[in-house]
């Protein structure tokens, strides 16, 4: 797979080793992450979720359950079904909408976990609000974990050597020109 800004870049590449030749593709699945050859992140994403939302309506019978603890729904959610979900979040960049997708998967998890709530002027019983989970729910929401997981890792990268190559992709610097237009909002 080549990488480059150039559309036209990936046909004038091939690769050739011990008289084999690899075809460039503009994506593939390398220790269970989506990389793509614009490197952008948005399948990855929408990947995870899609394992993510298998995980949850494996253990959905769990959480809807009267029998279990609130806190054992959360331990659930937290062991199960959010390492699924945060699986290479490390080197993930994120868009609002990307950070908003993450944002709903957990309300909606949440909202599985604690339940409808009944209106105390009405009478009738209702979804919980975003303000209401995050009441709830004393732990950093998921964008707030990826973030935190980010900067641990960039505290790795930092202390390794110089021979290592996540290290030198730190540090690097650039070449070339920057690509017409604003950039994309991070």
């Amino acid at each position: 797979m080549v990488v480059s800004r150039d559309q036209n870049a990936g046909r004038i590449h091939s690769v050739r080793i011990d008289n084999s030749t690899f075809k460039t593709v503009e994506e593939f699945e390398y220790l269970g992450t989506t990389l793509t050859n614009q490197n952008c992140i948005a399948e990855e994403i929408k990947s995870r979720l899609r394992s993510g939302n298998a995980c949850y309506h494996s253990v959905q019978n769990l959480l809807s359950s009267r029998l279990l603890s609130k806190n054992l729904k959360i331990k659930i959610y937290r062991t199960i079904i959010l390492p699924v979900v945060l699986y290479g979040c490390e080197t993930w960049s994120l868009t609002l909408r990307e950070e908003r997708q993450l944002r709903v998967f957990e309300n909606m998890v949440l909202r599985r976990i604690f339940g409808p709530r009944r209106d105390e002027v009405t009478g009738e019983w209702r979804r919980l609000r975003n303000e209401e989970l995050n009441d709830l729910y004393p732990s950093p929401n998921i964008v707030r974990v990826i973030k935190s997981r980010r900067i641990r890792w960039a505290g790795h990268v930092a202390r390794m050597g110089e021979e290592r190559g996540a290290y030198r992709v730190l540090v690097g610097k650039p070449e070339g020109k920057r690509p017409l237009g604003r950039p994309r909002r991070r």
